[in-house]
């Protein structure tokens, strides 16, 4: 089903999981970002929630699996992922009514912070889907279509979602976006009399705009030419972290990758302050980026040009951030 925003194509893709499984209720990540139409906020919860009334009932977060700031532990002090997704499913099983219809998730947590869940991760998620007749729904609006240094994301850990949904990538710049799911839920949702309607649902100027993407993508080898320069972007900026201190972490693959700032990195205590600081000097000397700086993410930068960027224009960007980090760290009060 071709729509016009990752919101929309969210919408309609849980909408099918409510009607096809018989049950309402959905499980998210506690840093998640699915968009701000009513069944996709009710599923986001990195921003949003505070002053706008009761969600729908049956919305439940499980802990987000970020490496960098683990929150259980292994003995050598790193991350257990499969000790907190068990715990969060323990949580999620005591609150259900039985009704569990689906898992949504972003194989990179974008506006959460760039996180990056650790191989292995996807896997066991997708096997308490299973385990519970969930359905898992992959949300790559902004991971997929290449830009990751794959077709798709969630290639990495083998896994098949039962949901996929697209935007942003593919259309270019126009509004277009897609809910692609397999030909036996399809058929299901069919018989079921699925409806999700909007006023350009399949739009063919968009669509055509789409297919002419996807043949670029094909012709041109935009997984492979992005996969190559994300390892020189990643380079850069593990460069500048061994250059700076006030760098914490480098995290991301491909041309999605992001920087975490902080003012100590034994403490890793975070700065919105210091993060609006390289900002606005990186702006001053030409780079316009970190633009959405949600309250407590100001210090983690979102690293996503275009695809068609040139490693000349990732360098020229790596030099201005590594100045502008470089002379915040030696005037920003800490």
């Amino acid at each position: 089903m071709l729509l016009t925003t990752g919101a929309e194509s969210n919408e309609a893709a849980i909408r099918m999981a409510k009607l096809v499984t018989g049950k309402h209720e959905i499980v998210a990540f506690a840093k998640s970002w699915h968009g701000m139409t009513h069944a996709a906020a009710a599923a986001t919860y990195s921003a949003g929630h505070r002053g706008y009334g009761p969600t729908p009932p049956g919305n439940f977060a499980i802990p987000t699996p970020n490496p960098y700031r683990p929150d259980f532990t292994t003995s050598d002090g790193e991350l257990d992922w499969q000790r907190q997704l068990d715990y969060g499913f323990a949580l999620v099983d005591a609150q259900s009514s039985g009704s569990l219809a689906a898992c949504i998730v972003e194989p990179i947590l974008s506006s959460g912070g760039i996180i990056e869940p650790p191989p292995g991760y996807f896997a066991a998620l997708a096997r308490k889907c299973r385990e519970r007749g969930m359905l898992l729904i992959v949300d790559e609006a902004q991971t997929g279509l290449c830009r990751t240094g794959t077709w798709y994301a969630f290639q990495r850990d083998g896994i098949v979602p039962d949901i996929l949904t697209l935007s942003k990538t593919l259309g270019a710049g126009l509004p277009l976006a897609a809910m692609i799911t397999t030909e036996e839920i399809e058929q299901r949702a069919h018989e079921l009399g699925y409806l999700f309607y909007t006023t350009h649902v399949s739009d063919p100027l968009v669509a055509a705009v789409g297919n002419t993407v996807l043949d670029v993508l094909q012709q041109e080898q935009m997984d492979v030419r992005t996969r190559e320069l994300g390892e020189f972007l990643r380079a850069g900026l593990l460069e500048i972290r061994n250059r700076h201190d006030v760098v914490g972490d480098v995290r991301g693959r491909g041309l999605m990758q992001g920087i975490e700032l902080v003012l100590d990195r034994e403490t890793r205590e975070g700065s919105d302050a210091l993060g609006a600081h390289v900002t606005r000097r990186c702006l001053e000397l030409g780079l316009h980026m970190n633009v959405v700086q949600l309250p407590g993410m100001g210090s983690v930068f979102r690293i996503a040009p275009p695809l068609t960027t040139t490693r000349e224009e990732l360098a020229l960007g790596l030099e201005i951030l590594d100045e502008a980090i470089g002379e915040a760290a030696l005037s920003f009060p800490r």
